[in-house]
């Protein structure tokens, strides 16, 4: 028989496709900068002006940082909306990764510099180009494999290993490159490395060539059109009636609390009615009952990340002031502490994704929905340790860096649970003409929740760390055994859209765009 050449975008490599590589290096690189730059911000930010070591900062308190930091680190997140439906009805999802990373390379180069300007005009940059790049480029990820292909949620693993891998080594070189020649060294850092990460992504384009190309033509029936459907909701009652009660509650929220928080509401108002109609127009109820599933998983997205994101404010912040950092005579830095967590899950990811397949494979339990609440779960016990450090705090003075390294374990392992799994979920219920906006919206869900990680970690000034990390345990295990007492019903209403997962064979797993389920 003639020996066949595969195209590039046909090759694999150690089991699935090259493209599964360019995407995760370029994904490594964008969270080298992203995370390099969120494990510096607070600190930087509560620094005086007058500097230490590592230069000035810009003086202001804990409670300011962490409103910043909350505010910055939810709208990174809830632009990849945005970010989703520019890829939908203008660019594509591949085009959209690219412009991202453009911006991203603007963004990191203008934070550089000294100016306060140009602290405001980076971080904004930073948010649009995460915002284009962050949810097409998982999406791009779930089109590399076919429906029902079981080797997508160990792709999504391989794929969250880049992630972190990203977040590893900047959380343990940009500590060192600030220690000796300041903040904005370790900004521009960040920068070079997205600049690596823009020319991977320009390299690996003809391993790509049949991912994130969908953009509907004119005359396509199952174009999406966003504007019709804000147009429907003044013919659909009941959903209209639903908006105007939340666009009231903004106004109030606007008046109450502070404009920012109007302009969310607002946003959040504008996105939850289109939703809504997105579930109203679905033509069948087996799409309409995926899509309840979706919006409520997003649920355990927002809980999850309101508890985990403690670690770049509150945990960051706890590190700095409370915590013993001797090492035999070297003082670690605070950022380095923050590498435990993606070192965690470089050792772990596959294994855990391994155990998980098995489990399958043996008929156990192991769908998306029960994965997540363990998570959620599993994540609430690593605070445990955090109070045993801060009970530990008011009793000497100081605590041991042990109990930081056992929670962000634990934290490791849950996010392993739920994070790569949400990404992989979605890829499987997402209708295909809704796909970017749907993981769109799941950034945004994670955005909500480092939202609301910056609130809980303000109050800390207010209540004490160890009130705010005994919160959490209670709240967290609460929430994640409440999601399993009625995963059942929840499974039911996927229609078994995970229970045909299978090993494929090679011509079944050729790259593919999302499947319509």
């Amino acid at each position: 028989m003639a020996n066949t050449v595969k195209a590039a975008h046909q090759k694999e490599l150690f089991g699935h496709p090259v493209g599964l590589y360019i995407l995760f290096l370029t994904e490594m690189w964008e969270r080298f900068s992203y995370y390099g730059m969120r494990a510096l911000l607070v600190l930087y930010m509560t620094t005086a002006t007058i500097g230490d070591e590592r230069g000035a900062g810009l003086g202001w308190t804990s409670k300011e940082a962490l409103a910043l930091y909350g505010w910055y680190t939810m709208l990174v997140y809830v632009m990849s909306i945005p970010g989703g439906m520019i890829a939908d009805k203008i660019l594509g999802q591949k085009k959209s990764v690219l412009l991202g990373a453009i911006v991203l390379c603007l963004g990191h180069g203008v934070l550089v510099l000294t100016d306060i300007w140009a602290f405001y005009t980076g971080l904004g940059l930073v948010i649009l180009g995460v915002g284009l790049l962050k949810p097409n480029i998982s999406t791009m990820v779930g089109g590399l494999y076919k429906e029902g292909d079981i080797r997508r949620d160990k792709g999504f693993s391989i794929f969250y290993i880049g992630i972190n891998l990203g977040s590893l080594l900047a959380t343990l070189i940009i500590g060192l490159v600030v220690a000796k020649w300041g903040w904005h060294a370790g900004f521009g850092l960040a920068g070079i490395v997205m600049v690596l990460g823009l020319l991977n992504y320009l390299y690996g384009q003809k391993y790509l060539v049949e991912v994130g190309n969908f953009i509907p033509s004119k005359n396509d029936n199952s174009e999406v059109s966003y504007g019709k459907l804000y147009a429907k909701l003044f013919s659909s009652p009941k959903q209209l009636i639903v908006t105007v009660v939340l666009i009231l509650l903004s106004v109030y929220g606007w008046y109450t609390l502070e404009w920012g928080f109007g302009l969310l509401f607002i946003f959040l108002t504008a996105i939850t009615a289109l939703l809504m109609m997105i579930y109203k127009e679905l033509d069948s109820q087996e799409f309409k009952d995926r899509f309840l599933v979706l919006l409520l998983s997003f649920i355990m997205v927002i809980i999850f990340w309101g508890a985990f994101e403690q670690a770049g404010g509150l945990m960051n912040l706890y590190t700095e002031t409370n915590t013993d950092r001797n090492f035999f005579g070297w003082e670690i830095p605070t950022v380095m502490f923050q590498s435990l967590n993606a070192g965690f899950i470089i050792l772990f990811a596959t294994l855990v994704a391994s155990i998980w397949a098995k489990r399958k494979l043996k008929g156990k339990e192991a769908s998306s929905l029960f994965k997540m609440a363990l998570g959620i779960i599993i994540m609430g016990f690593g605070f445990l340790f955090m109070v045993f450090a801060a009970m530990e705090f008011e009793k000497s003075g100081s605590s041991s860096m042990i109990w930081l390294v056992l929670a962000y374990l634990f934290h490791t392992i849950g996010e392993l649970c739920i994070s790569p799994v949400a990404l992989s979920f979605i890829t499987k219920l997402a209708p295909v003409k809704y796909a970017s906006l749907m993981m769109g919206v799941y950034f945004a869900a994670t955005g909500l929740g480092n939202k609301v990680a910056g609130i809980v970690g303000e109050s800390a000034s207010d209540y004490g760390e160890l009130t705010i990390f005994s919160g959490i345990v209670i709240f967290t295990v609460v929430i994640g055994l409440l999601f399993i007492a009625i995963l059942k019903p929840l499974k039911r209403l996927t229609h078994g859209v995970e229970e045909s997962e299978r090993v494929l064979k090679n011509e079944e797993a050729e790259g593919f765009e999302l499947a319509d389920n």
